[in-house]
């Protein structure tokens, strides 16, 4: 059986503003399981960097061991790739984007890749700001090792062998924002409407974006019971707001009333509904984030939307001053110092 996808599409595909059409965001054919939400979210991704109109070739996409971190194959089959071992794809995304800073850095994780053995690095890539989109695809177990329950999962939820969790579940979008991370998101793998602009968003945000996207296992964590089934989310999902995404061109400005709807024409012609909030949600405010998770979870309610963002948000790069040109086109004229430099420099450590 081949996992190629056939190279032939219809001529007339329509194309970006950069001359791309969608299959030039596309991957192989998905091995996962028929309705996985995982494949949702892949297509989800494929429909973003095509709306963004992002050069393939300048993404570079990051991932561990799971399921979740199986997909990178089913996406942006023509950017950079890196599959590393289980819970280090944060590491190997800091050398990265270190080494080039010029890239789009994805990273595509799961519930045990990040929750569990992955714990310590996801604390501190949140905790270094690094620049970069981190997905984690949370369905509640291990659908690797037949679907044990997994770190994520809830407490007195139901497993399909019939057994009930009896430890708290890690909740990684209340950790994210205890941590201090300057974009946090959470959204469902069967809402499009609202996924697309929030990866559009986090691509766009200067910092850590942090999004946990709940992608319930059909094969083993579907069934009554289990609170990250899809019937479950689709009961309890409570949405912070209507959600999209407008590029930085210039501004479009417009002025009406909190509660209120209005219409308003964007950069390509397109027309955007808009919808005020009431004014007790400010998405920018950490303390008011942290109280609506809370009271949401009290409620056996699963928070969606853009929960927070710092947008003066300080990345890596800036917090330890690193050269503008990428560290790995630097040539030896660059690194090496001169000799009064050196002088200087040996003088402050004696």
């Amino acid at each position: 059986m081949s996992y190629i996808k056939p190279p032939f599409r219809h001529p007339d595909l329509p194309s970006n503003e950069l001359g791309y059409s969608k299959k030039d965001y596309e991957g192989t054919i998905s091995t996962l399981c028929a309705g996985c939400g995982h494949d949702s979210i892949s297509g989800a991704i494929v429909q973003a960097c095509y709306e963004m109109s992002v050069e393939p070739h300048r993404i570079a996409k990051l991932s561990g061991i799971g399921c979740s971190s199986k997909t990178p194959a089913y996406f942006l089959n023509n950017s950079h790739g890196f599959n590393s071992v289980h819970g280090r794809m944060p590491s190997v995304a800091t050398g990265a984007n270190l080494a080039n800073r010029d890239l789009l850095y994805l990273g595509v994780s799961g519930d045990g890749d990040s929750a569990s053995i992955g714990m310590g690095q996801f604390v501190h890539v949140i905790r270094r700001n690094l620049n970069m989109t981190y997905i984690v695809m949370n369905n509640g177990c291990y659908g690797l090792t037949k679907g044990q329950d997994s770190a994520t999962a809830d407490e007195g939820s139901l497993s399909k062998g019939g057994s009930t969790n009896l430890f708290q579940g890690i909740d990684l979008v209340g950790l994210a924002m205890e941590l201090g991370a300057s974009f946090v998101a959470r959204s469902f793998s069967g809402d499009k409407n609202q996924l697309i602009p929030l990866l559009k968003a986090a691509m766009s945000h200067k910092g850590f974006a942090f999004i946990d996207i709940i992608s319930p296992c059909v094969t083993f964590n579907n069934n009554v019971g289990s609170t990250k089934s899809y019937d479950y989310v689709r009961d309890h999902m409570e949405t912070l707001g209507t959600l999209d995404f407008v590029p930085y061109k210039n501004e479009i400005t417009l002025d009406y009333q909190a509660g209120d709807s209005k219409a308003v024409q964007l950069h390509d012609g397109s027309m955007l509904n808009l919808h005020k909030l009431n004014l007790e949600w400010d998405p920018t405010n950490r303390k008011s984030a942290l109280e609506q998770i809370n009271q949401s979870k009290d409620k056996g309610e699963i928070l969606t939307g853009l929960i927070y963002i710092d947008q003066e948000s300080t990345d890596l790069h800036s917090l330890i001053k690193t050269t503008k040109q990428p560290l790995n086109s630097l040539t030896e004229k660059e690194l090496m110092p001169s000799l009064t430099d050196l002088e200087l420099i040996n003088e402050d450590h004696r």
